[in-house]
């Protein structure tokens, strides 16, 4: 079977066609600029692969936040975001009628995480997480094998923690300041450099970042306990020391009270950055069985 997926992300946008990881049959991408432009390209996309060579099925994996209440008048809308112009953009209905083809919609980095658990550094668990550390702080929480579920969906990213002693950087999150978020994300470096270029490893600020983001990876062992926790991208990626600094201080805060299961718990994800694309795909691939929704 062929299924098609976009990953809408706060940075970048991709349109992706697969039968899996293996076998990518295309791929366009843009950068998010406005809702019309973005979601535009990406309709024109989905209307020509649904003539050829056509597709099964259309996973979503979008950032939030968004409304994923299938019975909601909103659903499929993005909420109350930070990223201009897109709050109240229709995602999910303006795709699906482009796409014509049953949707399954999540958000980017719960999608991240179900790829992961099929293809990548989760295969074999039902409870893993997967922290996207980019423009933003996302965390995809599966439990018993589903992402978790309230009125609203997992939103660890914004949880205020512990402060690094001696950081008084204020944060840079328009709604919480000194979230992890504000603290830690892409956003938050270029906030407070004004560039990342010059980051090197050695800089002082990885101690506080991977001090908050060991925090906010203490929040998630002591609220579900995942059997591991990956942690990938931009920033990830342009800094790969930070995954065992953040095992470290999370080892050093938990102090003795709870035993990680593995030296690697802390890990990259194994698909790095295919992970959010592939995990629109493996939303798609929920449309045969139960959907995540």
């Amino acid at each position: 079977m062929i299924y098609a997926g976009i990953e809408l992300g706060g940075t970048k946008s991709v349109a992706i066609l697969a039968r899996g990881p293996g076998d990518v049959l295309a791929r366009e991408a843009i950068a998010t600029t406005s809702p019309d432009e973005t979601l535009g390209f990406l309709e024109r996309i989905l209307s020509r692969w649904k003539t050829e060579p056509g597709f099964a099925a259309l996973g979503i994996a979008s950032f939030g936040p968004i409304d994923l209440n299938p019975h909601s008048a909103t659903w499929g809308r993005i909420l109350n975001t930070p990223k201009p112009g897109w709050a109240g953009a229709e995602v999910a209905r303006r795709l699906g009628d482009a796409a014509g083809a049953p949707v399954a919609l999540d958000t980017d980095v719960n999608g991240a995480a179900i790829a992961e658990m099929r293809w990548g550094s989760g295969r074999g668990l039902r409870d893993f997480a997967y922290i996207t550390i980019g423009t933003g702080v996302g965390v995809g929480l599966i439990v018993d094998g589903k992402p978790t579920r309230g009125f609203g969906h997992c939103e660890l990213g914004h949880v205020r923690v512990a402060r690094f002693a001696g950081d008084d950087w204020p944060g840079s999150c328009p709604f919480h300041g000194d979230c992890v978020e504000g603290l830690a994300s892409g956003s938050s470096l270029q906030a407070r450099f004004g560039s990342t270029k010059g980051l090197e490893a050695d800089h002082a600020v990885w101690e506080p970042v991977s001090w908050t983001l060991a925090q906010l990876c203490q929040v998630i062992v002591c609220a579900a306990a995942p059997g591991r926790i990956a942690i990938g991208g931009g920033v990830m990626q342009q800094q790969p020391h930070l995954l065992q600094r953040i095992q470290s201080k999370l080892v050093e805060s938990l102090n003795g009270f709870i035993e990680l299961p593995a030296a690697d718990y802390i890990c990259a994800p194994e698909l790095g950055g295919d992970a959010g694309p592939l995990g629109a795909i493996a939303l798609a691939m929920t449309t045969e069985r139960e959907a995540w929704i």
